[in-house]
């Protein structure tokens, strides 16, 4: 059953093709002395998850400078966008459209999930001169050969289970799966088929049920 494979992977007992390090970040982040349980973690406010974070990066040494700021790419509300080669590009994420952090590595898991050909791969965290945190993510780049058609998006999203609920936001009612923002600069058309490089998914309380 989908929504129980889908539980496995944000809870980390099921097995990801793409994103162990997402995967392992945000279980250790889960933890706790008291719980591991998803539903008390989300009690901790996002000051004390930061902590945590920086403790498992600290550890595992993930800081990671190696962007070429010179190749800046594009930017939007919550991330800056870096070519890397020819093939990749890299993304710095604050996290801005998040309560926590553990809520952002869910959205990436799930786009990876359900996108595998844009798959994100967390290679670090940034830290900038205001000591602000950014994951560093690793993503195919995708050279858009035509506009893409958001009728085209609709129903492809509707042939895989979600409704469109307003304007550019779905919603999968049998998985308690929100995906947002999938206007055609997040959406790209190559060759007549649609790639799916910015979502931003929340999941519902009736996710977990």
């Amino acid at each position: 059953m989908l929504k129980n494979e889908l539980k496995n992977i944000i809870s980390g007992t099921g097995k990801v093709s793409h994103g162990e390090l997402i995967q392992a970040t945000a279980n250790y982040l889960r933890k706790s002395p008291s719980a591991g349980a998803v539903a008390e973690t989300k009690q901790c406010n996002r000051q004390k998850e930061t902590e945590k974070l920086i403790e498992f990066i600290n550890i595992n040494n993930l800081w990671n400078c190696n962007i070429d700021f010179d190749l800046f790419l594009s930017a939007g509300a919550e991330q800056r966008v870096f070519i890397k080669n020819k093939n990749k590009v890299l993304k710095l994420n604050d996290a801005i459209y998040y309560s926590y952090w553990t809520d952002y590595l869910d959205n990436l898991l799930l786009h990876n999930y359900f996108f595998s050909d844009t798959a994100y791969t967390l290679i670090g965290f940034y830290k900038s001169d205001a000591n602000l945190i950014y994951a560093l993510v690793e993503q195919n780049y995708v050279e858009a050969t035509e506009p893409t058609k958001l009728e085209n998006v609709k129903e492809y999203l509707l042939n895989n289970g979600f409704e469109c609920t307003k304007n550019n936001d779905y919603y999968n009612p049998d998985l308690g799966i929100i995906l947002e923002d999938l206007h055609d600069e997040n959406v790209l058309t190559a060759n007549g088929i649609l790639y799916f490089i910015d979502t931003v998914f929340y999941i519902k309380n009736e996710f977990y049920y």
